[in-house]
């Protein structure tokens, strides 16, 4: 419970990832410095608040998954506000101020947030504060410090103007509809009028939250020949500026080491959003040439024995560890080589002052380190400026010391989105750029975010094969720099690579005592359906498809799909299928050559085809990518959408395609209608509304 000596506030997250709880986390933290106290609660624990009742502001913290959905831990909460009986004043006591997560990469920016806020304003609930969307495309902190800096004299004025209702209520009734209907407007209209106050008033506070540091160490900086930041490195003005540091988080975990006897945590142990499958992988196939700029690898799980179901356009999930030799790696650094076997026991300790402190979840309870490193903390995560104000405190030489304050700073926040997170710096990455720098153990689990399981498309049709899964993926590949000394491959697509080597190369291949291949590998899915990207209903609805790349990966299963239909049902009426791809040399990544074999039996109608690295002897020089084909078929694109109302995918790399693709729908309509441009993307909007406009893109 909350003590009555100050100011409550009801502080709800709602995270898929981590993100939305350490924000949280933060503001609770900072919540005392301003008089205040934040009861936080994850949105998923309804028996612990609640909204119909509650008097108090409501702060909500919520991210975004999937495509636009709310998180998991959302769903009951989403569920409940979306119940069409609850009137239309059902929240109208409620004050409440909401800070969004999201990624601007994909198409529905912070939509689980819009979500919930939409929602809450149609049951009558207002606003104390605007609502704060963080893009973590740019960025998350370039939204989320500022909005935490303004919400404490949001708060204070909310709770003010909640107590000056309650006294009037004593005295007369009738004024507290009148002032229950205007928070929001005094806000808005006392705000600017209150920054001195505010910066006078939370003078003294802030001292506690953030530590300053003096100028005094200006001499600790790098010498003055390092004209060029990097991340070891700061130049003026960073270099000699005093700092505003966040708060040191405070310590949570405690970890003991036990003896090496019993029984090692399972697979099974791990817990995630659905029922995991262990199934073994029959075929791998390498889809590109050796010279080919990006290797892309299809391979073929074995389903037979399993209740999974899909239909095509469905993603899944691969459990995946992380690299060996990078948890090698890190056991040496830590100085823990020799307790990689051991047990580990971990517990809440004792006199924290973490609010709501619990051992982590994601992490079972008979595990040895080598295993939690391995299968449950995600070592490649960017790490946090909380997460770097811990290092600190770590670090023993000053000029490193210095450079990790930088880095966690208001002051060095462009240096930290320029050599950490752009650069995708990762933990390892760090140790090494920081040799004086030794966490301990349980930082890293306080710290380190849950080992993610990797999403992939299908690129099969269970009707089509049945008992069968397939998927495309390129190996990730993350060069050196100079902040990274060696080059590395993605988490799990490096490590589906190592594992289906064997199939790949099978004259390689070892066989066992009894003559049988001993390469066969299994790996852990889980579902996770898409409820949207799928064929039309209506198999006479005509569609268009546009999927360069492995993009191309989902419509290999929608057309697998459609050539099984036509052959069961040869009395059905097909519409007319239309495949945009293209790739960077015909000859060396043109990954699925049959395409053809769909145009032969009728499955697909129109295959069209780019080649962007491709020179060309003829007199026109051919168009390079997939937009610039989809503008030379014009007319048929605004007919198949338009006069047939039919349905346009797109999969693949948003930012240089997706995006790009929409500019020319939106060109081509603007065209074929004789629109203006703002009109074509109402269009293009009301495309969307339809499911008739769908993405399944990544960043």
């Amino acid at each position: 419970m909350c003590c009555d000596s100050k100011g409550r506030f009801l502080l709800l997250y709602a995270t898929q990832k981590g993100q939305a709880k350490a924000i949280a986390e933060e503001i609770w933290q900072q919540a005392g410095a301003h008089g205040l106290e934040a009861d936080m609660h994850c949105i998923s624990e309804m028996d612990k608040y609640n909204l119909e009742t509650e008097k108090d502001p409501v702060v909500i913290v919520i991210s975004t998954t999937g495509t636009g959905d709310p998180p998991d831990t959302a769903h009951k909460f989403v569920k409940r506000i979306q119940d069409t009986t609850l009137p239309p004043d059902h929240f109208a006591h409620l004050q409440y101020g909401l800070l969004g997560l999201g990624d601007s990469e994909y198409m529905f920016f912070c939509n689980g947030g819009k979500t919930v806020d939409r929602r809450l304003q149609e049951l009558g609930a207002q606003h104390f504060y605007d609502t704060g969307l963080a893009d973590d495309c740019v960025g998350l902190e370039l939204v989320v410090d500022p909005w935490i800096d303004g919400l404490w004299l949001a708060l204070k004025e909310a709770l003010l103007l909640r107590k000056k209702k309650a006294s009037m209520n004593n005295v007369v009734g009738a004024v507290s509809g009148s002032l229950s209907r205007t928070p929001h407007v005094v806000h808005e209209v006392n705000l600017s009028s209150e920054v001195q106050n505010l910066k006078l008033e939370d003078k003294g506070a802030r001292s506690l939250d953030v530590l300053s540091q003096k100028l005094d160490d200006i001499n600790l900086v790098t010498p003055a020949r390092d004209t060029e930041p990097s991340l070891v490195h700061s130049v003026p003005p960073v270099s000699h500026s005093a700092l505003n540091i966040p708060a040191l988080p405070p310590e949570y975990i405690e970890v003991q080491f036990q003896d090496t006897h019993g029984e090692n945590a399972r697979l099974s142990s791990l817990i995630f959003e659905g029922t995991t499958f262990e199934v073994p992988v029959t075929k791998a196939v390498q889809l590109t040439r050796e010279d080919a700029i990006k290797t892309a690898l299809l391979l073929e799980l074995d389903i037979s024995d399993t209740v999974f179901d899909y239909q095509p356009g469905d993603a899944f999930c691969v459990v995946c560890p992380n690299n060996a030799n990078e948890v090698e790696e890190l056991l040496q650094i830590l100085g823990l080589s020799e307790k990689g076997d051991d047990f580990v026991c971990i517990k809440v300790k004792q006199g924290t002052k973490k609010k709501g402190a619990s051992c982590p979840q994601h992490i079972p309870g008979r595990s040895t380190l080598k295993f939690i490193l391995t299968w449950c903390l995600e070592i490649r995560a960017i790490p946090k400026k909380a997460f770097l104000r811990a290092l600190v405190e770590c670090t023993s030489d000053v000029r490193e010391k210095r450079r990790l304050q930088e880095l966690c700073s208001k002051q060095g926040a462009s240096d930290y989105a320029r050599f950490i997170r752009d650069s995708n710096i990762c933990f390892l990455d760090l140790l090494h750029a920081f040799p004086s720098c030794k966490p301990s153990l349980n930082l890293l689990i306080e710290h380190l975010p849950k080992l993610q399981a990797r999403s992939y498309s299908v690129s099969s049709s269970n009707l089509y094969q049945p008992g069968k899964l397939c998927f495309v993926f390129n190996i990730v590949e993350f060069p050196a720099c100079p902040a990274r000394p060696v080059s590395r491959k993605g988490v799990c697509t490096g490590w589906l690579a190592e594992l289906v080597a064997p199939l790949l190369h099978p004259s390689k291949t070892i066989l066992d005592t009894k003559g049988e291949s001993s390469s066969t590998k299994k790996i852990s899915i889980f579902p996770r359906p898409n409820n949207t990207f799928h064929l039309p209903s209506d198999t006479s609805v005509p569609f268009m498809m546009v999927g360069p790349g492995t993009g191309i990966s989902p419509f290999i299963g929608f057309l697998q799909h459609r050539q099984k239909l036509r052959e069961q049902h040869t009395d059905w009426e097909f519409g007319e299928t239309w495949l945009f791809f293209g790739c960077r040399h015909q000859d060396r990544d043109y990954l699925f050559k049959q395409l053809r074999c769909f145009l032969k039996n009728g499955a697909l109608t129109h295959l069209k085809v780019c080649f962007s690295r491709d020179s060309s002897t003829a007199e026109v020089t051919p168009p390079k990518y997939v937009q610039d084909v989809i503008r030379l078929y014009a007319k048929e694109v605004a007919r198949v959408l338009l006069e047939e109302r039919g349905y346009f995918y797109i999969c693949g790399d948003k930012k240089h395609m997706a995006d790009d693709v929409s500019d020319a729908l939106v060109d081509i309509l603007s065209v074929e209608m004789e629109a203006d441009k703002l009109e074509a993307m109402k269009i293009l909007a009301m495309l969307r509304e339809e499911k008739r406009y769908l993405q399944d893109v990544w960043s």
